[in-house]
């Protein structure tokens, strides 16, 4: 089912932008349910969802680093990991009110509230990859600044994962069953400033490494790293 051109008149005003290929925001707001059993890859928002995930964390990632010279990496990793996280985009995605413009399968709203933050997170993330086909990295950039200008502003108010290590081993856990682990790769510097840095491994992967001024710290860090790639597969 396509959506009212009207519909989609409206949601171009919510995102501050006139599509010149109105398929792209069309296709943006088609949850998979909508594309049937038959379906192609090209049908549904799951393919936009890929690329505007990754214009998502490059334009958070950038903004932070030039606005806040003063955060070391560690600062900057946490707040881009309070940004982009599901719950985050949800938020987001409801505050422009995505979900009233999303296409949905016929009969399919039952089964869309059960994973209805994960449609929403998927839905934004989708919008910023149709803005950069229609109108490139500029088009991108604007909406990602002013939907997260606030946070942006102030990174120390973004809610953080307040706990990565025991996220990702939930994660991990309920996926495979095998628990996360984290080993010492170095501790260097004076007694009164160590510096240690962590890997954390997998199943014998390593999923990302971290530092800190104490072990624990360092394998958070690590933790965080691993969360943000394990989100981006």
């Amino acid at each position: 089912m396509n959506p009212d051109p009207s519909e989609l008149q409206a949601l171009e005003q919510t995102l501050g932008y006139e599509f010149r290929d109105v398929s792209l925001l069309q296709l943006a707001i088609t949850h998979p349910s909508a594309s049937g059993n038959q379906s192609k890859p090209s049908d549904d928002n799951q393919r936009m969802e890929f690329l505007g995930d990754a214009i998502l964390q490059a334009v958070i990632s950038v903004a932070l680093y030039r606005l806040h010279p003063e955060k070391d990496e560690g600062h900057l990793t946490k707040a881009r990991a309070g940004l982009v996280n599901g719950t985050s985009l949800a938020a987001k995605a409801a505050a422009l009110g995505l979900e009233q413009h999303l296409v949905l399968g016929h009969g399919q709203r039952t089964e869309f509230e059960r994973g209805k933050e994960s449609a929403l997170e998927d839905a934004l993330e989708a919008l910023v990859a149709a803005l950069y086909l229609d109108g490139g990295l500029h088009a991108a950039n604007d909406f990602v600044i002013r939907v997260f200008a606030d946070e942006l502003a102030n990174p120390d108010s973004i809610p953080t994962i307040e706990n990565p290590k025991g996220e990702l081993q939930e994660r991990l856990q309920g996926g495979t069953g095998v628990s996360p682990t984290y080993e010492l790769l170095s501790a260097s510097g004076p007694a009164h400033a160590r510096e240690f840095e962590v890997a954390v491994l997998h199943a014998g992967d390593e999923l990302g490494r971290g530092s800190g001024g104490s072990k624990k710290e360092a394998e958070s860090q690590a933790a965080l790293t691993a969360l943000a790639k394990l989100r981006d597969e």
